[in-house]
């Protein structure tokens, strides 16, 4: 008698069910990892090494079965970089970009309660940005903001991501238009509202180094267009 084969298990991804927004956003976004992996190409294209190194705990299973599924959702493609690279890198979809308001809305709501950090916890660098964001919200120059951290190094966008870049990066920038000196504690204090960037600058909790109308408004010196 010919051996039974296993029932071939559904593709179908978990879905609420529900005829309600929040519950389709969350068909989308509400796994395990999915919003941290949006995080982080917000940062512009990863590869998947450079994804799995900067989410400590993800397995490579789980890794690539969400990217997978943010392909199949319409959030991140994959695409080959030409030579001598010759690497397939993940970014964001303009779909995948839209969820920046959401992550920084997460990072607002739980700045109260990071606490200390614990002896288990990893960190980044570029994982002050999404609270430094909110300060810099005001500024009308449009340049890159590279961001000296004790934990590392940055940089943000400021007036918006340009063509192809992500909103903010790791490391130093190519070319900044402005560098400011702070630490991680003063920055989640900006993103909770506990004082404004002007405020933080004046009292020097904020070191700003370079010339030029970016470095002005960061200073408070606005200058006329």
């Amino acid at each position: 008698m010919p051996r039974q084969q296993p029932p071939a298990r559904s593709t179908r991804r978990r879905s609420y069910d529900q005829f309600c927004a929040t519950a389709r956003a969350l068909d989308s976004v509400g796994d395990r990892w999915t919003l941290l992996i949006v995080r982080e190409l917000l940062a512009g294209p990863r590869r998947y090494t450079d994804l799995h190194a900067d989410l400590p705990g993800v397995s490579t299973d789980v890794l690539a079965s969400r990217l997978k599924d943010m392909e199949q959702g319409g959030l991140a493609t994959r695409r080959r970089l030409p030579p001598p690279a010759a690497a397939s890198v993940y970014e964001l979809t303009a779909r995948g970009h839209g969820l920046l308001p959401v992550l920084a809305a997460l990072a607002e709501w739980g700045a109260p309660v990071i606490g200390e950090r614990r002896p288990t916890d990893a960190v980044r660098a570029h994982w002050f940005a999404l609270p430094l964001l909110r300060a810099l919200g005001g500024l009308t120059r449009r340049g890159v903001v590279e961001v000296h951290l004790d934990e590392g190094e940055f940089h943000v966008r400021t007036g918006g991501p340009a063509e192809g870049a992500g909103v903010y990066g790791d490391g130093p920038a190519t070319h900044a238009d402005a560098r400011i000196v702070l630490d991680g504690e003063v920055c989640l204090a900006l993103g909770r509202g506990e004082f404004t960037l002007a405020e933080a600058v004046e009292d020097g909790r904020i070191e700003v180094v370079g010339d030029g109308p970016l470095v002005g408004e960061l200073r408070g010196a606005r200058t006329l267009p």
